[in-house]
């Protein structure tokens, strides 16, 4: 299991920031490994949600992980699962309100699945540690990506 956890201090509003979090279809604008997100269940936007995206794989082809709001608080918090794709991954973007603008504390939880947890459980890469450091490293890449975040809202125009 690998866990990271990244903040930021943006220079808008909690609200602001929080509905655009909230609005998965902004991925692409922001993650890297994010190419394209698509709404499959339940309304845009709100808990139950659940978005199709395409992601980045190592070959450079997209692969297909579905992503579940499970948790959605107005201006404060907005937590998810991914339910399917090469890694269970479990997170939350976490907002506090400041004088100069909104904390956000990006935190993700991720286990192995698929051929490699596979090989892993047989326990000769697990010895070497192999797959446990390049699921950190993967998991730690995804929530710097919150600099990115930053960058994106501090450019748009305030509302």
């Amino acid at each position: 299991m690998a866990f990271a956890e990244h903040e930021v201090l943006i220079r808008r509003d909690a609200m602001a920031v929080y509905l655009y979090l909230l609005d998965a279809a902004n991925l692409p604008l922001w993650r890297d490994s994010v190419r394209s997100v698509k709404l499959v269940q339940g309304a845009a936007a709100s808990k139950g949600a659940v978005y199709r995206k395409m992601v980045a794989g190592r070959s450079g082809l997209s692969i297909p992980a579905e992503l579940e709001i499970t948790q959605a608080r107005p201006g404060a918090e907005i937590q998810f699962t991914v339910v399917s794709g090469p890694a269970h991954r479990t997170g939350g973007y976490y907002l506090s309100t400041e004088a100069s603008g909104t904390r956000v504390r990006f935190a993700l939880e991720a286990r192995p699945e698929g051929p490699l947890g596979f090989v892993d459980k047989l326990g000769f890469l697990n010895r070497l540690g192999f797959l446990n450091r390049m699921l950190q490293r993967s998991v730690s890449s995804d929530v710097a990506e919150l600099e990115r975040l930053k960058d994106v809202l501090e450019l748009q125009p305030a509302i």
